[in-house]
């Protein structure tokens, strides 16, 4: 490989949300963090090569992107995704989570039904909740060792007047890349219902070999005109810090409302850092991602091996995309306090508590494998001694 993913960064003293807050987190200052969602590699040098040349400026004023900024976006989404998108539909965001926030604002009042499918991102609830609208869960169903939409159910609720969908492409935590059919069955629904799509694709360039992501927006144009897909480079590149994301919004009159809400919260100019650090990724950094994937594949394969050999009772819903993986701690037929402890006290391994995603993540756990394979290896191990320990 051409770049080395194998290398260790000493995350310490740089603000580092998943290195740097441990004790006050944990209690512990020595667990092994493998819970936030991004990742323990260094992008593209590229993009490190762009913010050097942005910072030697010296002036961090207000900014905006250029022609070539909304070219790259439109080029990545034309070369990545065969996706063809207009300028005029790129709605900048510091974020897809306030862009979530945002959306519903913009789109539902107080009261006003919102939907998603459990177990799922865990601000989507917030999101819904601190927005006075009435949460509606169309859960997933596990079958088989992996997860499938409910569309009896997902019909049901919609019917019932539900205003907006909050839907998860690939699916975050579960590792879904849904097919085509599924998401035009989606669509079919929501348009007889008249049910707006917000579509959070942050994760849709992160895809394993022998699936395929498709753009929820590129179904149909009927579709294009009921859906706002909501993109990154964050988790593709590594970058969440800056704080730069894009709503994809081709109705314009969906778009202005969109617009008119960000306004009167005051946002209106991206992070300097952010619009050069995206631009150079999506021209240049093609040939990291590809071999991001590969080594997560490889990591995916070791954790699949680890656990079928060394750990059988633990067992992995292999994911289809995302660096995120679920597993199922069902085995262990611990209550969710006795298996914090475990993890955190015991094995000194920190990973995301699966009640925390809502109904039907409990007793699952999300963890982030975008780690050099020594650093899973240590936490698998770490986890593996603690249950002989028990």
């Amino acid at each position: 490989m051409k770049y080395d993913f194998d290398r260790m960064f000493g995350h310490r003293e740089m603000n580092s949300l998943k290195w740097d807050f441990n004790e006050l987190k944990f209690g512990d200052r020595d667990v092994l963090s493998m819970w936030v969602a991004d990742m323990d590699f260094a992008g593209p040098k590229e993009v490190t090569e762009a913010l050097l040349r942005r910072a030697a400026y010296g002036v961090y004023g207000y900014s905006q992107g250029m022609d070539s900024y909304y070219q790259a976006i439109i080029d990545w989404m034309q070369k990545r995704h065969a996706w063809k998108i207009e300028r005029d539909w790129i709605t900048f965001s510091p974020g897809i989570v306030p862009a979530l926030i945002w959306a519903i604002k913009a789109f539902a009042q107080p009261g006003d039904k919102v939907l998603l499918q459990s177990p799922v991102y865990h601000p989507f609830f917030t999101a819904i909740e601190n927005n006075g609208c009435e949460l509606v869960n169309n859960q997933l169903r596990f079958e088989n060792g992996q997860y499938v939409m409910d569309f009896q159910d997902l019909e049901e609720k919609l019917a019932g007047g539900v205003k907006l969908f909050l839907l998860c492409s690939p699916h975050n935590p579960v590792g879904r890349v849904w097919t085509r059919v599924e998401l035009e069955r989606v669509a079919q629904l929501c348009l007889k219902y008249q049910v707006l799509v917000i579509a959070d694709e942050i994760h849709f360039d992160l895809v394993y070999r022998g699936y395929e992501h498709t753009v929820f927006s590129t179904l149909s144009e009927e579709l294009a005109q009921n859906s706002i897909v909501c993109t990154a480079p964050s988790k593709t590149f590594n970058m969440a810090g800056l704080q730069m994301s894009n709503l994809i919004i081709p109705n314009p009159k969906l778009r202005r409302s969109f617009v008119q809400v960000m306004e009167k919260n005051g946002i209106n100019s991206p992070n300097a850092f952010g619009i050069v650090a995206l631009e150079a990724a999506y021209r240049y950094g093609e040939e990291w991602l590809d071999q991001v994937i590969e080594y997560l594949e490889g990591n995916l394969s070791f954790l699949e091996e680890f656990l079928n050999t060394r750990i059988p009772e633990i067992k992995l819903v292999r994911p289809q995309g995302t660096y995120l993986v679920w597993l199922d701690f069902r085995e262990l037929g611990l209550e969710p306090i006795a298996l914090r402890e475990l993890l955190h006290k015991q094995a000194k391994v920190a990973l995301n508590e699966g009640q925390f995603f809502g109904p039907g993540g409990e007793d699952f756990q999300r963890l982030n494998i975008a780690c050099p394979r020594t650093v899973l290896a240590e936490g698998l191990q770490r986890i593996e001694q603690a249950l002989h320990n028990r």
